[in-house]
Parts: C-alpha cells; structure tokens; sequence
C-alpha cells in the first residue's frame, strides 16, 4: 500500500486546485462511459471538463484523467445510450465552475444546469455529456459553524466542529 493522499484541497473559496495527476496507479474507482463517438466525447470531455488524455488505443479506448483518483474510460459503443438516471461526480474548486459551465456551453449548448448550493455545502454543476453521462463538478464551499448551513449538516447528523 502507498500513502497517496486525495488531491482534494480543504474547503475555501480561493482553494487552488490540484495539478492534472499524470502518474499511473491502480485505480482504487473509475467510470467506464460506452460511446458511439469516441473522438467526440473525447473532445468535450478534454476541452469542455478539464481531463488530459492519459492514453489511448484507437478506436478502442481513451483514458481520459483530471485530478489523482479522477479516471475516465472512453469505450465504443454501437448507439448513444438514453440519459442516465445516475450521475458521477468529480471533485472542483469553486472558481472552476463557471469556467467549466462556459467550456461546456461553448462546445454543446444547453449541456449544463445552472450552479446550484446544496445542503450538504457544496457548490454543484451538472453537465450532460454527448454520450449522456450526467457528471456533475462539485466543489465545497467553506463551512460557518454558525450558518443556515450548518445548522441544516446537524440536522442530517453531521457533527460540525
């Protein structure tokens, strides 16, 4: 076992976020997205969500990674799939968002909701993807111990310091 560390920063509005993980590792988790048009989905997934192809094999697979522990396999599918009803969420910083949200527009229009703050602190944007993969960019926001927020974190158990 090694003692890798997540790449996630604390909570904080400038949180600065990690480099693009270039290293290979066993991957603890990573998502494998079925795709019609590998180089397509490719595209958006580098120029619209930030990833790095990590490698590839043609018209075979495409590794795709953003931070440590962010693993994306691109696969052939022989149809697009109907939107999913799950989601995969991939950590940010909260001055990602908006840049993410006009990348993402910018390549497919009405690809993305609006920002959303969610009772569990964080600021989220979910993103359709060509293949229909629902990824949402989550980033958390720092936490007043004294906020509606925290208040609503108790409420759910959460201990808050």
């Amino acid at each position: 076992m090694n003692e890798l560390m997540g790449p996630v920063p604390l909570p904080a509005l400038d949180a600065v976020a990690p480099d693009i993980y270039r290293g290979y590792y066993g991957m603890p988790m990573f998502v494998i997205v079925p795709t019609p048009e590998l180089e397509a989905s490719k595209d958006f997934w580098i120029h619209g969500l930030g990833f790095i192809d990590l490698f590839s094999v043609p018209g075979q697979l495409v590794h795709l990674r953003r931070w440590a522990f962010q693993d994306v396999l691109l696969v052939p599918a022989e149809e697009l799939a109907e939107p999913a009803s799950m989601s995969v969420s991939f950590a940010c910083v909260p001055s990602q968002i908006d840049d993410l949200r006009t990348r993402c527009e910018e390549l497919r229009q009405g690809s993305t909701t609006e920002p959303r703050v969610m009772p569990w602190n964080s600021l989220e944007l979910t993103i359709t993807t060509p293949e229909n993969t629902r990824v949402v960019m989550t980033a958390a926001r720092p936490l007043d111990p004294d906020s509606a927020e925290a208040a609503n974190l108790r409420a759910m158990g959460i201990d808050v310091p």
